[in-house]
C-alpha cells in the first residue's frame, strides 16, 4: 500500500488528505501540521475548523505535528505549504526522508519570494544536495478550490513532471506523472498528465496576481467588461513570460492556465480575488492581511514575477500595477487608469 505524507495543514493540504482518502487506490495517509496545538485539536475533532470547516477528515488520515512520524516510509511526499515557507518546511523534512527513491509533489502555487525560483526547483535543489539517487519531482495544479474538492465536487487538475524514477517505487510506471495520476485519481478527482513543468508552475503562480487585479476591478465597481478584459489580457501576460521561460502555449490554454485563471478571477472562494476586492474598496493591505489566517499567494509572488520578467526583458503591465498597489502605496483606481491609458496596440 502506498504511503503518502502531506506537508501543510492549511485548506489545500487538508482538502488533499480528504480527496486522496477517496481515491481509487488505497493509501496510508498522514497530514502534517506545523502547529502542535492545531494538529492535536484536528486529530481529536477530525475537522480543521481554522482552515477548512465543515469538511470531516476521515479517521484513516493520521494528523500530526511530528515530521518524523508523518514522513516515516512515505512513498509520496506532497508539499501544500505557502511558497514563502516551502524551503523551511522541506529543510526540516529532509533529515526524515530516507535515501530510497521518493516522489515529491508540489501543490504550492507561487514562487519563492527571495530567489524567484519555482517550488519544484527549490525541492530539486534540496534533494540533489542530500541524495545521489534519483528522486521524482512533480507539480500538481489547476482549477481547484479546496472546499469544493473536499466536498467531492468534480475537480480536474494537471500533474506535470519530467522525472523518471526506478521501477521498484513506481509499481510498473516509468513516468512520475503517470504514477501520480494513477495514485491520486478518484471518483470526483480527475488528473491530466503533462511534462511542461515550467508552464504549469508559472501559470499557477501568475494567475494569483491576475486574481488580485480582477478583485480590485470588482471592488472599484468597474463592471464585468473590465473583468473580462482583465482576464483575457492577463492570460496574454502569463503566456508572454511563461513562453519566454520555455513553456508551451497549449499549457497556458489548458487547466493549469486558462482554467485556473478563470476560477481564481471569478470564484467567490478565491483568496486572491477577495483581497483585491478589499483593496479596491480602499482597505490597506496590512489591515486585510491581519484580518485573516489565509495566505493570498499573489502578494508575495508579484515582485518575484517582475524580477523574472526583468531578467528576460518581458513586459508585465498588469503585474507591475498590482505590485505597485501591494507594495508601493498606489491606489487601485490610479493603477487601473494607467493600464487603460497605455498606448493603443494590435492584439
Amino acid at each position: 500500500m502506498t504511503r503518502i505524507a502531506i506537508l501543510g495543514g492549511g485548506g489545500w493540504g487538508t482538502a488533499l488528505s480528504i480527496v486522496l482518502s477517496r481515491s481509487h487506490k488505497a493509501h496510508e495517509l498522514s497530514l502534517w501540521m506545523r502547529d502542535p496545538a492545531l494538529a492535536y485539536t484536528v486529530s481529536q475533532s477530525r475537522v480543521n475548523e481554522l482552515y477548512l470547516p465543515a469538511c470531516p477528515i476521515p479517521a484513516a488520515v493520521a494528523v500530526t505535528s511530528d515530521l518524523a512520524n508523518a514522513l516515516a516510509e512515505a512513498d509520496i511526499i506532497v508539499g501544500a505549504m505557502p511558497s514563502a515557507y516551502a524551503r523551511t518546511v522541506y529543510s526540516r523534512a529532509m533529515p526524515f526522508i530516507e535515501k530510497t527513491s521518493r516522489v515529491f509533489v508540489s501543490a504550492t502555487k507561487g514562487l519563492e519570494p527571495s530567489t524567484h525560483l519555482r517550488i519544484t526547483e527549490v525541492v530539486s535543489q534540496m534533494v540533489a544536495d542530500k541524495f545521489s539517487r534519483a528522486h521524482g519531482v512533480a507539480v500538481l495544479s489547476g482549477p481547484s478550490f479546496a472546499l469544493e474538492a473536499a466536498q467531492g465536487d468534480p475537480t480536474a487538475v494537471v500533474v506535470a513532471s519530467q522525472s523518471q524514477v526506478p521501477a521498484e517505487k513506481m509499481h510498473g510506471f516509468e513516468r512520475v506523472a503517470d504514477y501520480i495520476q494513477a495514485e491520486f485519481a478518484g471518483p470526483s478527482f480527475r488528473l491530466y498528465t503533462n511534462d511542461d513543468v515550467v508552464g504549469v508552475e508559472l501559470a499557477g503562480a501568475m494567475k494569483n496576481v491576475m486574481a488580485i487585479a480582477a478583485g480590485a476591478c470588482q471592488g472599484l465597481g468597474l463592471g464585468t467588461n473590465a473583468i473580462a478584459a482583465l482576464i483575457t489580457r492577463g492570460l496574454a501576460e502569463m503566456a508572454r513570460l511563461a513562453l519566454a521561460l520555455g513553456a508551451r502555449p497549449e499549457t497556458l490554454s489548458g487547466l493549469a492556465g486558462l482554467g485556473d485563471l478563470v476560477l481564481t478571477c471569478t470564484g467567490s472562494l478565491s483568496r486572491n480575488r477577495q483581497l483585491g476586492i478589499e483593496l479596491g474598496k480602499g482597505r490597506a493591505l496590512v489591515e486585510i492581511v491581519a484580518s485573516t489566517r489565509m495566505v493570498a499567494e499573489g502578494v508575495g509572488t508579484a515582485g518575484a514575477l517582475l524580477a523574472l520578467a526583468s531578467e528576460h526583458q518581458i513586459e508585465l503591465p498588469i503585474t507591475t500595477q498590482v505590485n505597485a498597489i501591494l507594495h508601493h502605496g498606489k491606489s487601485p483606481r490610479d493603477a487601473m487608469e494607467e493600464i487603460m491609458g497605455r498606448p493603443q496596440k494590435r492584439e
